[in-house]
């Protein structure tokens, strides 16, 4: 009887190891979402700034009646740019968004407004990114969709495009208003 080396047998254990882990993360519903801790929970802090005419707003805000959004944009964001028209679209059906200026200059802000239009129901600055990092923004554009109670329902890191908001943000923006 041959004694099986040690060497033979843990390069193959090992790969099958590594496979298993592969065809597991494989299996998750979304590789590309971002996961979030506030979906399902209260929304966190929020101090936006004042933003030229705007007073700015705060956590407040979002606990009023009412299914809402929170979007953090830059003027400096590509797919800012390319998420506007949706945000455009959401707003001329009622729906408040509230606007954080994310680590933007505030002439450039404004000019960005003027010429795409402002879809924002309020408008604050967070011109240092510290309310940003308190909501676990990855990057700009990301969107959020708030509850009547001030719940994070959804959360979308990226541009909202008609496939985002068929797949993710109207079915929460129904399940905010209890359709």
């Amino acid at each position: 009887m041959a004694r099986i080396s040690l060497l033979a047998v843990v390069p193959p254990v090992v790969f099958l190891g590594l496979a298993g882990l592969f065809y597991a993360g494989m299996q998750r519903e979304d590789p590309d979402a971002l996961p979030s801790t506030f979906v399902g929970r209260a929304a966190p802090a929020l101090e936006a700034a004042p933003f030229g005419e705007y007073a700015g707003f705060d956590r407040d805000l979002l606990e009023e009646e009412g299914v809402k959004l929170v979007n953090f944009w830059a003027s400096w964001c590509v797919p800012c740019r390319v998420e506007h028209p949706q945000l455009e679209g959401l707003a001329a059906q009622g729906i408040p968004i509230y606007g954080v200026n994310y680590k933007d200059d505030p002439e450039d802000a404004a000019a960005f407004l003027a010429e795409l239009g402002n879809p924002f129901a309020e408008l604050g600055a967070d011109a240092e990114g510290r309310v940003a990092r308190d909501w676990g923004v990855y990057g700009v554009p990301e969107t959020y969709v708030i509850d009547g109670e001030g719940r994070v329902l959804e959360r979308l890191a990226g541009p909202l495009t008609q496939r985002s908001l068929d797949d993710q943000i109207l079915p929460a923006i129904e399940r905010a208003r209890g359709d």
